[in-house]
């Protein structure tokens, strides 16, 4: 596994600890707009990639779908440790890469370019990267590769697909939106819906509504993010998570909300569009980034410059 896998650790930022960490790794394609580059290495191959990104490695790259997220996590982190200089329970992000170690250079250069505070870079030269995620105890994924989100999700790791847009870089604080079917929650009332209709759906959720719903892919990344969102007053938090689901309010909404409170994880709002579209609320949310499980709706979050990242 070593010779697959080659770590550059980035002295300039300090270390976390991992086991306390939230830790969440991005590809590059992820963090970066690299699809020229990708097209070079798709369309040319390997070796006129890297010769492109070593003779370009002093050009900073352009920031990509989830740069917004990644400084804003770094806002956090820096508002935690202002109230706790020994705090230890603190976003930690790694940057996962297929790159060759040569190539990488641009990447690194680009990274400190921006003042990103990225702990460690590393390159895998193995086809499926999402092996070493475990060992690096990642409890988010974020690539612009399908079958690596897929990969990862079935290693249990919180993970969802990246696409390359235009984004608005909303301000501080941090703002994180989730979709709750086949998201938070798990997907249960989505299929009885597909057997049985939204009728069959409804006196399904009102005969289970004492029992919170199972759990979702990213369930735990939401949990964490709770967990470092409570040590703050609502007033004062750099965190602010949402909940938009296409489930009404009136049907639906008791368990949803009810599972959340069982959980104990907390939303700061949530919006229940009973089957309406979801560009427009989060228009006015700004949100960093929002996970979606509907492709329709990663389109709708596009259309209005919202960061989206699928959960297939």
């Amino acid at each position: 596994l070593a010779e697959m896998e080659s770590t550059v650790v980035n002295t300039s930022v300090k270390q976390k600890d991992p086991s306390t960490a939230l830790v969440i790794a991005v590809t590059t394609r992820a963090i970066f707009n690299l699809e020229k580059e990708h097209k070079i290495y798709l369309e040319k191959g390997k070796e006129e990639y890297t010769r492109h990104q070593q003779a370009n490695q002093d050009k900073p790259l352009p920031p990509g779908t989830a740069f917004a997220f990644i400084q804003a996590v770094q806002y956090v982190n820096k508002k935690i440790l202002e109230s706790n200089p020994a705090e230890r329970d603190l976003f930690d992000i790694l940057v996962l890469s297929n790159n060759s170690p040569e190539s990488s250079v641009r990447i690194i250069n680009s990274a400190k370019h921006y003042g990103l505070e990225i702990s460690k870079f590393c390159f895998v030269s193995d086809e499926d990267s999402t092996q070493y995620l475990k060992s690096h105890g990642v409890k988010l994924f974020l690539s612009a590769d399908r079958t690596d989100v897929c990969n990862a999700l079935q290693r249990g790791v919180s993970a969802a697909l990246i696409f390359q847009q235009e984004v608005q870089a909303p301000s501080t604080p941090l703002r994180v939106v989730f979709d709750g079917d086949a998201v938070l929650f798990s997907d249960e009332t989505d299929q009885i819906f597909r057997e049985q209709g939204l009728e069959g759906a409804v006196q399904y959720e009102r005969a289970m509504e004492a029992i919170p719903i199972g759990e979702g892919p990213l369930k735990a990344f939401a949990m964490h993010l709770g967990k470092m969102r409570k040590k703050f007053g609502q007033e004062k938090s750099p965190i602010r998570t949402y909940l938009v689901t296409a489930r009404s309010g009136r049907d639906m909404g008791i368990r949803a909300i009810k599972t959340l409170r069982e959980w104990g994880l907390p939303i700061d709002e949530a919006f229940f569009m009973d089957g309406a579209p979801k560009g427009p609320i989060l228009a006015q949310i700004q949100p960093h980034i929002f996970f979606d499980d509907g492709l329709h709706n990663i389109q709708g979050a596009q259309n209005v410059g919202v960061p989206s990242a699928w959960v297939p």
